[in-house]
């Protein structure tokens, strides 16, 4: 199978975006919040490199991640069906978190992304200089 050109891929997007419901695009939306947020894309790339971990693991494996923000964006993704939660029911409480399939297809889906950015981080740079040097910080 040959690659799409970049005008193919550009068509696809506006056909799918147009096939989108209202629902569809709330829940792109809200699941993509994890792909630039940098705690989900920590815990999920965590889990994935590491394996089933318990909570304390992943904080100390996240440097600056507060307690609350840790139990949230596990939440979350929990709740979007990347990571899956085992309660073992012990005292002291020990609960482990892994990566379901859907976790590990986002993961992998995400590399490519990660990959492109590093790729161009000098014209990013470049850009946000010249544009600086424009109109200097207004903007920001």
């Amino acid at each position: 199978m040959n690659a799409m050109s970049e005008d193919e891929v550009i068509r696809l997007s506006q056909a799918t975006c147009d096939a989108l419901s209202a629902e569809d695009d709330g829940l792109k939306r809200e699941v993509l919040t994890h792909a630039g947020n940098r705690w989900s894309l920590g815990i999920v790339h965590t889990l994935g490199v590491e394996g089933k971990l318990r909570h304390a693991e992943i904080g100390r494996r996240l440097q600056g991640i507060t307690q609350r923000m840790l139990t949230r964006s596990l939440r979350q993704l929990e709740r979007d069906g990347l990571i899956s939660r085992c309660d073992h029911g012990e005292v002291p409480p020990r609960v482990d978190y892994e990566l379901t399939p859907l976790g590990r297809s986002f993961l992998v889906h995400m590399v490519p992304l990660w990959t492109w950015l590093l790729e161009n981080a000098e014209e990013f740079r470049a850009a946000r200089g010249r544009f600086d040097g424009e109109r200097g910080q207004e903007l920001l």
